[in-house]
């Protein structure tokens, strides 16, 4: 019988969350390295499983596929205790998880992949990451000051999603340390996913 296979890259906060579900869930997986970098996203093997060329990509036990970090997340924890029953935090998850996408993943992890990969230190074609991953850094600080978890006092989806780049923040040369609630937030979810700590 066959089990599900996710495709991503080690590298990929995005697909690294995918994963850290199916870990969390004890779902059997088979994870396929695949690098955007070599090209591997763009062969024709590739693109017949996924027309839009891009890791993560999820390929089901009966051989449908999913793409989109969220969305895989979302199929994956359906039913567990990763998405809230109630509905009002279950809508904040939601709210957290559009948000991340939007919000803070074209800053945190852009600034991050131009830093750490590509060695552009002024972020010479954006000059506002800097400024706008700030932003989202306090956002995320005031917001975990009174609370566990970014939906109260459990671990779900937001965390998950949030933690991939947020704890790689510093490697876009982010400082951390001015967030203290932050810090302590990411040593906690790093803790419940059992990923070596960061900091």
């Amino acid at each position: 019988m066959s089990r599900l296979t996710i495709y991503g890259a080690a590298s990929s906060g995005n697909c690294l969350k995918t994963k850290w579900v199916a870990e969390r869930l004890h779902i059997a997986f088979d994870w396929v390295e695949t690098s955007v970098v070599d090209g591997a996203t763009r062969t024709p093997e590739f693109l017949k499983l996924n027309p839009w060329g891009q890791v993560p990509l999820a390929v089901l036990p009966d051989g449908r596929t999913l793409s989109q970090s969220n969305a895989i997340m979302l199929h994956l924890a359906e039913g567990s205790d990763l998405i809230p029953a109630e509905a009002y935090q279950r809508a904040k998850m939601f709210e957290w998880l559009f948000w991340e996408q939007y919000s803070h993943e074209p800053v945190i992890a852009v600034r991050r992949f131009r830093v750490k990969f590509r060695n552009v230190r002024d972020d010479e074609t954006d000059r506002t990451l800097a400024a706008k991953g700030d932003a989202v850094l306090a956002r995320m600080n005031e917001a975990i000051a009174a609370q566990a978890y970014f939906t109260g006092d459990a671990l779900t989806l937001a965390d998950i999603a949030l933690v991939a780049y947020t704890r790689w923040a510093e490697e876009g040369a982010y400082d951390l340390a001015a967030h203290e609630h932050l810090t302590t937030w990411i040593a906690r979810a790093e803790r419940d996913l059992g990923l070596p700590p960061t900091r």
